[in-house]
């Protein structure tokens, strides 16, 4: 079983999209990779319209590593107003750590022009429709609907 982690970010009207992307990028690069940093900070333009519309609301932008899988929601309006309802405290590992990826949550109908941008920056950082699971838990569901189950009553019966 894979461990996750989560972080809630305070966005509109707290902080603007841009900053609010600014400051999960500083999360997941705590590690001080330049290049990484680079990297997500390319995709800054098109990352800011998905938290402007949104996207990370209900459904997380996910980073996947050889570690701990980190999820992250925003919060809005009056619930990005209350402090309470968040938690941006720093990891405890490297979240971008080995083969990592990024995958940020978007709307079905802006699905093809948000992935097309992506991909002119990065292959690691990709979108998905925000009413889709990511690869990776549907892997885990599919393994655990095929784990066994015991038949107790049949188990008796024997």
């Amino acid at each position: 079983m894979t461990t996750v982690v989560r972080r809630d970010f305070r966005s509109i009207p707290h902080r603007d999209a841009s900053a609010t992307w600014s400051a999960i990028v500083d999360l997941l690069t705590a590690g001080g990779d330049a290049a990484k940093r680079s990297e997500l900070q390319a995709v800054a333009g098109v990352a800011c319209s998905v938290i402007a519309d949104q996207g990370p609301r209900e459904s997380p932008i996910v980073a996947t590593c050889d570690g701990p899988r980190t999820r992250i929601y925003c919060s809005y309006d009056d619930d990005g107003l209350d402090d309470s309802n968040s938690n941006e405290a720093k990891l405890g590992f490297d979240a971008l750590k080995g083969d990592w990826q990024v995958s940020l949550p978007v709307a079905e109908e802006d699905l093809a022009w948000v992935q097309s941008a992506f991909k002119k920056h990065s292959t690691r950082i990709v979108a998905r429709d925000k009413n889709e699971g990511i690869a990776v838990e549907k892997e885990e569901q599919a393994v655990a609907s095929n784990s066994m189950t015991l038949d107790v009553e049949g188990f008796w019966k024997s």
